[in-house]
């Protein structure tokens, strides 16, 4: 391993093979680097962080920190960080909570643009894309392969599905689901992110029950959503994509799910 003289690696602190530490970083006794970790210059790991395999942090990223809620208290908190993850610079994870469930979750292979913040207790899944300046709220659960334009953000408590795709600067107060794309200074579901699922080489004829799935239950109001979701499970039971969404409607959750909602004369010009 490599660590520059102007680091300080506190007493207990497990380093793996190959691990590579920059100019006055700081890693707080009890956080733990896997084979080959690299931090840049100016990096601070907290007491409470377990970095992946691999994973590169680029200078004053800070990972680990204390929630930022009135009134925390350092405790046994810690934040999770899969392998083969890239953190560029300024970004900040915090530790879970001990009003959470006292963990927050990053998977694997993840990108991480300048200055996005992962809050406590949030749980975002591997391969995700976050641009400069995305900001997710505490509890905030991300599915896998999901993507985030620039200086967008999402509400606590919210839920983005997999391979979702949220436009630069929207605002995401409702839950998005699976495949969806939504955009607009507060988030409207605009359609499936078809681009997406063609580079997940998802089947031809699966897209095109999905893209029914969303017909019936987005642009058809006369029932309820619940109701809706369950009659698109029913007429397409062997399409897995489509089941997923309908469970993700169906979940007991904090927040409605984001729909697709008519342009107003504003919007439209």
């Amino acid at each position: 391993m490599t660590i520059h003289p102007t680091a300080i690696i506190e007493d207990g602190v497990l380093l793996g093979a190959g691990v590579e530490i920059g100019p006055y970083c700081l890693v707080q006794s009890g956080a733990e680097l896997a084979d080959g970790v690299r931090l840049h210059g100016h990096v601070v790991i907290g007491g409470g962080a377990r970095i992946g395999a691999r994973t590169e942090v680029y200078a004053h990223a800070v990972l680990g920190g204390d929630a930022q809620i009135r009134g925390a208290r350092s405790g046994s908190s810690c934040l999770v960080i899969g392998a083969d993850c890239v953190i560029r610079e300024h970004v900040t994870m915090s530790a879970g909570s001990a009003k959470g469930h006292g963990i927050t979750r990053v998977g694997r292979a993840g990108y991480f643009m300048a200055y996005s913040h992962v809050a406590h207790d949030c749980t975002v899944g591997d391969g995700v894309t976050f641009a400069n300046g995305v900001q997710l709220g505490g509890h905030v659960e991300v599915g896998e392969g999901a993507n985030f334009g620039g200086l967008s953000a999402v509400q606590q408590f919210g839920r983005v599905g997999r391979f979702a795709f949220v436009g630069g600067v929207t605002g995401v107060n409702e839950d998005v689901i699976p495949y969806g794309m939504v955009i607009g200074s507060r988030a409207r579901l605009t359609g499936l992110n078809l681009i997406g699922l063609k580079r997940r080489n998802i089947a031809r004829s699966h897209i095109h029950a999905l893209r029914g799935a969303f017909r019936v239950i987005f642009q058809d109001e006369s029932s309820t959503l619940a109701s809706r979701a369950q009659a698109a499970a029913q007429r397409w039971p062997e399409i897995a994509e489509v089941q997923e969404v309908v469970h993700f409607i169906l979940a007991d959750a904090k927040r409605p799910v984001c729909s697709a909602r008519r342009r107003t004369g504003v919007e439209s010009e």
